[in-house]
């Protein structure tokens, strides 16, 4: 297959370099221009729970216009640059293209489908991924579980079992799912209790959690998020939330959300597809949303110090 990674961070790179170890045509695009190089004339260098090796082979670029028409198009960029992804790839696309979108957070459907039809757009949710950039044309691999496909539109679906199969393929845990949203939701639901609330209060997972009135607020703005869903009609899994965001946040207790580190790093944040999401949710389904408006406000306010964008 011809597969293209459109956003090669941390994530992406691994994607990347494991798809091309499986003996797939990949292109990493990626706005990083040294990275791309970097890659380039040396291969990807991926070390850590998936082995330690140079990759060659990738061909990296910085202008998707280089790639051409593809098998896959996997986007792993942060929620912010998928709408730009899909305005890239949308005249590059042929009837039999698939587009699997992997974000954090809610909204990805939506902002691709403001460039071009969700007919052959699927979901993906990474479950107990980690990975980071060392530098350029390195990245590590923390930690990996599942990649879990689905349609938007849930239901049963023979393209997502044909893709979790490539995905296993390269070396990954991948499954399809009949109801990607509900896998969205959960994990969107422990993405709301843990991002804004280590982020504000500048915690680890295991800290916020040992803080009873931190905590309290964390739980605050995850209740919210449910009350949601719950309005939504989303099928969860559980009958209790607290159990169920407390046990995944004990599985990580030194952990710094993705969000905690763009804070320190002064990049601007996922906020939006994230804790920003439940105000906006919420003021739609007259829900009202008082931690999420508290802790969104905060973070807005120390974005807006940073200035430059969003890298």
């Amino acid at each position: 297959m011809k597969i293209a990674i459109y956003g090669t961070g941390a994530m992406g790179s691994v994607y990347a370099g494991q798809f091309c170890e499986a003996g797939h045509e990949v292109w990493a695009i990626d706005p990083w221009a040294e990275h791309v190089e970097a890659i380039n004339a040396l291969g990807l260098q991926l070390e850590g729970t998936s082995g330690n090796r140079r990759i060659e082979g990738i061909r990296a670029v910085t202008n998707f216009s280089e790639v051409g028409e593809c098998d896959l198009i996997v986007i792993a960029t942060k929620m912010a640059g998928v709408g730009p992804a899909a305005r890239a790839i949308a005249q590059h696309l042929t009837s039999s293209t698939m587009i699997l979108t992997i974000q954090n957070g809610l909204g990805a459907a939506e902002r691709i489908g403001a460039f071009m039809s969700v007919e052959n757009v699927m979901l993906g949710v990474a479950e107990g991924f980690g990975a980071s950039l060392k530098g350029p044309g390195h990245a590590h691999h923390n930690a990996m579980n599942l990649i879990r496909i689905g349609e938007i539109e849930s239901g049963q679906s023979d393209r997502a079992e044909v893709l979790a199969g490539h995905w296993r393929g390269a070396g990954f845990k991948a499954r399809a799912y009949d109801d990607i949203q509900q896998l969205v939701w959960e994990k969107f639901l422990c993405n709301v209790t843990y991002s804004a609330a280590c982020t504000v209060f500048d915690m680890t997972v295991g800290e916020l959690q040992a803080h009873a009135e931190r905590w309290a607020i964390a739980l605050g703005a995850m209740h919210e998020a449910h009350a949601v869903a719950r309005a939504r009609k989303i099928n969860l899994t559980f009958d209790d939330p607290v159990e169920y965001v407390t046990a995944f946040g004990a599985q990580m207790p030194n952990a710094r959300p993705s969000m905690l580190l763009d804070h320190k790093a002064r990049r601007h944040s996922e906020l939006d597809a994230i804790n920003g999401q439940v105000p906006e949710l919420g003021r739609a389904l007259g829900i009202p949303t008082p931690f999420n408006d508290t802790l969104v406000a905060v973070l807005r306010q120390r974005e807006a110090a940073f200035g430059g964008g969003n890298p």
